[in-house]
């Protein structure tokens, strides 16, 4: 079996699992506990799990939708396949988590922490996580889209033969990562930092690279950009073109 893959025996079991819906609640780790006996697949709908402790805890397969989890704590939690919307998560704690297939959809994870999480196969779309902190993730098949990464620390993540659709890295900490053959359609990597960043390859004609320094154009030889940026990137650098 490939590493991250889903267990069969497992598969099974929430497949013929019953499904709980919680609605309008705040919970508590006790309250979880009590819900996890059932042995069945639990729905959260616009419930308030703020500052709740729920480390360790196995919520394979559970759904969030419209709740409140600031600085709520899933510190090596087991959330393969769970699904999160519209939900707001600032502060909240994933570091060492199995998030295997998770998908987060118009989620607020601004300042969130997912080091060494797994995150194989998960997915964000239209998410804000300004501030996350991605050190040391396990990320074969993550995929951002239309999503606010501004000022995270990516450090290292290859983004390599990858389409990029609206992903602001501004600010972000982009150091050692692959860009190489990567398309870049909207977004931007106004201010980034880009030491040891690889863009051989990466067409760049929709981003915004504003903040570009003539010390870090190299970093970008090969990359295809527009005559409009090229334009601005040689303004940038203090020259006038005749």
């Amino acid at each position: 079996m490939l590493p991250g893959s889903t267990n069969p025996s497992d598969a099974a079991r929430f497949m013929s699992r019953s499904t709980i819906t919680i609605t309008g609640e705040s919970l508590d780790r006790a309250r979880i506990e009590q819900l996890l006996r059932e042995n069945a697949t639990l729905v959260f709908d616009d419930c308030d799990l703020s500052g709740a402790d729920l480390s360790r805890l196995d919520l394979q397969e559970t759904r969030f939708r419209h709740c409140q989890l600031l600085e709520t704590s899933f510190y090596a939690a087991r959330l393969a396949r769970s699904q999160w919307q519209r939900c707001r998560a600032g502060h909240a704690d994933f570091e060492s988590a199995d998030l295997v297939d998770a998908r987060f959809a118009s989620c607020d994870l601004n300042n969130s922490s997912w080091r060494r999480a797994k995150l194989a196969a998960a997915s964000f779309r239209s998410c804000k996580l300004t501030g996350a902190n991605f050190e040391e993730v396990s990320y074969l098949g993550l995929s951002f889209e239309d999503t606010l990464l501004v000022g995270a620390d990516l450090r290292r993540m290859s983004f390599r033969k990858m389409r990029l659709v609206g992903l602001d890295f501004a600010d972000a900490d982009l150091s050692g990562c692959d860009f190489r053959d990567a398309v870049f359609e909207g977004g931007g990597l106004r201010d980034a930092h880009v030491k040891d960043t690889r863009f051989d390859g990466a067409d760049l004609r929709e981003a915004d690279l504003g903040g570009l320094k003539l010390t870090n154009a190299k970093l970008f030889a090969g990359a295809t950009i527009s005559p409009r940026q090229a334009a601005e990137l040689v303004r940038a650098m203090g020259l006038n073109v005749g």
